[in-house]
């Protein structure tokens, strides 16, 4: 974080998205990622609303309402990863805005006004509109996304899923011989010489 003379304050944290090709291991970058992270919050964007990304005030049994932290306060210091990012209802997208820019969540519910910090670098995922990267069509045309979430975004990386039968061929023997607990460094299976 960094503090210019006048006092405006620019934020440190980066935001990244990676759009790209389906099966090109953007959720386990996203989950490797919140392993290493002395910080890290790991969510869906399919499964995640706007209150549960951000903050919410819940009632107790006595009636007396509080507040809860959702991913993006949990995350505060560290890297919030939100896969299927694409999947998110737009009202969702829209919450957290404020969040990416300002690195704060403003909540004025139940009685309840504050401030809440989200100090966290967003790590994102997503998949083409067309499920898979168009190269007829222009980048605006295969991210379907609105400007003002893609303007939060301080860098946007395409993965690529480049169609090439020899490299998906060893790929696929990798991870065959992974599961079958049978591979040998080289692409040699056991009992083949």
């Amino acid at each position: 974080r960094k503090r210019l003379p006048d006092g405006m304050r620019l934020r440190g944290d980066i935001n990244v998205l990676l759009l790209g090709d389906p099966s090109t291991a953007k959720s386990q970058f996203l989950k490797f990622t919140t392993r290493v992270a002395p910080i890290a919050v790991y969510t869906s964007g399919k499964g995640s609303s706007a209150a549960g990304l951000t903050a919410s005030v819940i009632r107790d049994a006595k009636g007396e309402f509080y507040l809860e932290g959702g991913a993006m306060v949990l995350a505060d210091g560290g890297v919030v990863c939100i896969d299927e990012f694409d999947k998110m209802r737009p009202a969702d997208r829209v919450a957290i805005h404020e969040a990416m820019e300002q690195q704060t969540i403003s909540i004025a519910k139940a009685g309840i006004t504050t401030v809440l910090n989200s100090r966290c670098s967003v790590l994102a995922a997503a998949n083409p509109v067309f499920g898979r990267y168009d190269d007829l069509k222009s980048a605006s045309e295969n991210i379907d996304l609105m400007s003002t979430i893609l303007s939060r975004f301080d860098l946007i990386f395409l993965v690529r899923d480049i169609r090439d039968e020899q490299r998906d061929r060893s790929i696929c023997l990798h991870v065959m011989g992974v599961h079958i607990d049978n591979y040998k460094p080289g692409g040699a299976t056991a009992g083949s010489g």
